[in-house]
């Protein structure tokens, strides 16, 4: 099998697609966070200032998520059909919420009436927090395993999806978001908008480190496999310690209100977790709970050798330009959120 840099191309694809992801977990679940505290804000100027916060970038974080799946089509077209077929009513209430986000940012501020507004408030928020809910379903079922047949094919009924796991999977989810997304509006937010931030930011880490707390002891009793390779390899227990300070180091950076050092260690947190979900799975991509000898691993589902140095060299070339895309946008529109008449 052909390698780079010591790597098998399955390897390198599987890291891509969860650098990919997690590009897309950092970026827009502050996005996803700051949308499912929308409600909290009484006042319609506090309102603007928190949706013009998300304005200027949240179509662009979304381009990560684009490329993510992109990446996983082009490298594992096997996971990506049977995880789509299996995942079907999630996925599509996924792009139907992901709709809904894109018109209520756009919608709200095309008519004055107060109730146009405050129907378009409520589906931003509720579609911010659905979202974010779908995507820790999905990835609770990944981790947990789905019924796969020898033909790759999902054998399980339509409401498989929805099992205690995966909702602790996705309450967590949304719980981690709501608090990378407060963090993200104090950077942007001043006045009594801040002041409040500054109260909503505890509550949103009390959510999390409970949520967080309840789906590790769950997994740790009823999920045994994940963490097969920790016990088997103890070294790798560098990871979870470096998550656990990362998260511990929130509170204490908020309390400080060190917000922007916060932030960063809220961004760490998302991608320290998730790469204990590559850790926990590799090289499985997705387990059968039916028999382990159906498993998709990144050999099993791989596309050719040959497509995947291709694509693999399109890929070092155009990840960079949209990480560099990226970053312009974010240090353009810097700073605290000021409302003019081009304001949403």
């Amino acid at each position: 099998m052909a390698t780079f840099l010591g790597l098998d191309y399955p390897t390198w694809w599987f890291l891509l697609v969860g650098g990919v992801f997690s590009g897309y977990a950092i970026l827009d679940g502050f996005d996803l966070g700051a949308g499912a505290w929308h409600l909290f804000f009484k006042k319609e100027q506090s309102r603007r200032i928190a949706l013009n916060a998300v304005g200027p970038v949240w179509d662009g974080n979304e381009v990560w998520l684009v490329i993510g799946g992109g990446a996983l089509f082009a490298g594992f077209p096997v996971v990506y059909a049977t995880l789509f077929s299996a995942m079907y009513i999630p996925f599509m209430l996924f792009l139907a919420f992901l709709i809904f986000r894109a018109i209520s940012i756009e919608f709200r501020s095309k008519e004055p009436m107060k109730w146009w507004r405050k129907m378009w408030d409520i589906s931003y928020s509720v579609s911010s927090i659905m979202i974010s809910l779908m995507l820790g379903v999905v990835l609770g079922n990944v981790l947990q395993g789905m019924p796969i047949g020898a033909d790759h094919e999902f054998q399980g009924d339509w409401l498989e999806f929805i099992n205690p796991y995966a909702i602790l999977v996705g309450v967590t989810t949304v719980a981690l978001f709501m608090m990378h997304g407060a963090i993200y509006l104090l950077l942007k937010t001043q006045g009594r908008l801040f002041a409040k931030l500054t109260i909503l930011v505890k509550r949103g880490i009390l959510f999390f480190v409970i949520s967080f707390g309840l789906m590790t002891l769950y997994t740790m009793l009823y999920i045994p496999h994940l963490s097969n390779d920790f016990k088997s390899q103890p070294t790798l227990f560098i990871f979870p310690l470096i998550a656990f300070l990362s998260i511990a180091n929130i509170p204490r950076l908020a309390l400080k209100r060190r917000f922007r050092w916060a932030f960063i260690f809220s961004s760490l947190t998302i991608a320290c977790l998730l790469s204990l979900v590559a850790i926990e799975v590799f090289p499985v991509l997705l387990r059968s709970s039916t028999d382990p000898a159906y498993d998709l691993t990144i050999y099993n589902s791989a596309s050719s050798e040959k497509s995947m140095g291709i694509m693999l060299l399109i890929a070092a070339i155009g990840a960079p330009l949209v990480a560099a895309y990226t970053i312009f946008v974010y240090k353009t529109f810097a700073g605290k959120v000021e409302l003019d008449e081009t304001s949403y």
